[in-house]
């Protein structure tokens, strides 16, 4: 599999990130292709650019001459062609939690607040910015009360979500993380959510991965 690898990238897009993450646990080299999300009304509506992503969003993944979307998808199929170090547990049964809290962040709570929804409440609906934070707090708040719930004492849960080593939920939690202290989310009620981030990031895969270290991040 020496074929090269291209990421098309935002640098603050939450999907992304997590593949970021994915992609520096496995020690795979990548080349970033910026997509700036808000520029000219955003690079994702480019004919050029839909036609890898007919959604018109990031990110995508690029293998060679095959190209890949959907965030969660990607890091599976990551796992499945570079399966050292594992981003999925040994068992079903462990699978089956990892999944889940990661589809808690990936479907449940980072949808109701991405780029493209907010967008729409300020362009369509014209809902002031206070109200449109107010909504991202509520949902992330309403996300993670779920998700510390199911780390509170439960057998699996290790230094990080699931075990001591880095899984698919730690993929998806630490952007969350990232946007809930963006949008000023009181972390106070989610301990071991808190806990788990400092281990991610002390790990330099996670910390390589943050927003703010890649090339298309301002410089302020």
């Amino acid at each position: 599999m020496g074929e090269e690898l291209r990421l098309y990238s935002y640098w603050r897009s939450s999907a992304a990130y997590r593949v970021r993450i994915g992609l520096n646990l496995k020690g795979l080299a990548y080349e970033i292709a910026p997509v700036h999300l808000l520029r000219d009304g955003g690079e994702q509506h480019s004919e050029s650019y839909r036609q890898a992503n007919p959604q018109g969003l990031v990110p995508v993944l690029q293998h060679g001459q095959r190209v890949f979307r959907q965030s969660l998808a990607i890091l599976e199929y990551i796992d499945e062609i570079w399966p050292t170090p594992a981003l999925l547990p040994a068992t079903a049964r462990e699978r089956q939690r990892v999944r889940a809290l990661a589809q808690l962040i990936a479907c449940d709570v980072h949808p109701l607040n991405n780029l493209r929804v907010m967008r729409y409440f300020d362009h369509t609906w014209h809902v002031p910015q206070s109200e449109r934070d107010e909504w991202t707090r509520h949902w992330i708040v309403d996300g993670f009360t779920a998700f510390e719930a199911m780390l509170v004492d439960h057998p699996s849960t290790g230094t990080f979500c699931d075990g001591n080593l880095p899984t698919l939920a730690d993929c998806c939690l630490v952007p969350q993380i990232y946007n809930a202290r963006r949008f000023g989310v009181d972390l106070a009620a989610f301990p071991n959510i808190v806990r788990i981030e400092q281990a991610c990031l002390d790990l330099p895969a996670f910390d390589a991965a943050r927003p703010e270290r890649q090339p298309d991040a301002p410089a302020t």
